[in-house]
């Protein structure tokens, strides 16, 4: 059975045990706000214990996976802003004990690369790119990826992502093992779409406990409480002022003035 659903800016597939998530405000490069972290948390913490879903797809709409943040939003929160989603989105990846896979096009920006680190199949267009530019603006690698990332990639291709913000393109994505597979961008819905029914017809069970030996998710979500604080401190220093006050003033950030 087919089913589609519209939440704001997320759109969900249902169709034959596939559960699909798709950022839907191509119009904004699929930068993600407060509303719409909420919402795929929901999804996700549903899909845990729904016997309907045996695998779930992310994926963008447009021609750009996520610009991750919406920076303008993200930089105008305030503790009186209500609660902040992401966390609950970045936890629901890291536990979800489901197979977790990602079809990305375009640009993946933060978040938008560091997602990818909890899939078990990630699909990528040849002529994509992934970035991680946490310190030019003033902040710290978030849902674990400041393990996750030097354990797949090594320290040094890690660093120059964090640390640089150098981008990596789809084709050697998959060379570092970042991605599955690269493909052309007019086949990766096709592609996705035909792994996600294979592995839907698995046996859960396995698919599952397989899974959980392959991560070890207290670990993880240990690392991701160190890091929150860590990231929750970089939030409200000087240097982070800064580079918000750029962005908003479109003008590059000056960083030193601060030691």
């Amino acid at each position: 059975m087919n089913d589609s659903t519209q939440h704001s800016s997320i759109r969900t597939e249902r169709s034959d045990g596939v559960l699909t998530l798709v950022m839907d405000r191509a119009e904004k490069k699929n930068a993600l706000t407060n509303e719409m972290y909420g919402i795929l948390a929901d999804a996700l913490e549903a899909a845990q214990d729904d016997p309907a879903v045996r695998v779930v797809v992310i994926r963008g709409e447009g021609d750009m996976f996520t610009a991750g943040n919406d920076v303008g939003e993200f930089a105008a929160s305030t503790p009186d802003s209500g609660p902040r989603h992401v966390r609950r989105f970045v936890h629901a990846i890291a536990e979800f004990p489901k197979p977790l896979l990602a079809a990305v096009q375009g640009r993946a920006v933060g978040v938008g690369t560091t997602m990818l680190l909890h899939c078990d199949y990630v699909a990528i267009a040849e002529d994509a790119k992934l970035s991680t530019p946490f310190v030019s603006l003033g902040l710290v690698p978030e849902a674990a990826s400041s393990m996750l990332l030097p354990a797949r990639i090594g320290h040094l291709r890690a660093f120059s992502m964090l640390a640089l913000g150098e981008t990596v393109r789809g084709d050697v994505a998959v060379d570092w093992g970042l991605a599955t597979t690269a493909v052309p961008a007019a086949e990766l819905v096709p592609t996705i779409e035909a792994v996600a029914a294979r592995i839907a017809q698995l046996p859960l069970g396995a698919v599952r406990a397989t899974k959980q030996l392959m991560r070890d998710t207290t670990a993880i979500t240990e690392h991701m409480r160190v890091e929150g604080e860590e990231f929750a401190a970089r939030l409200t220093s000087p240097e982070a002022k800064e580079a918000f006050t750029a962005f908003a003033e479109k003008r590059k950030p000056d960083f030193s003035q601060f030691s």
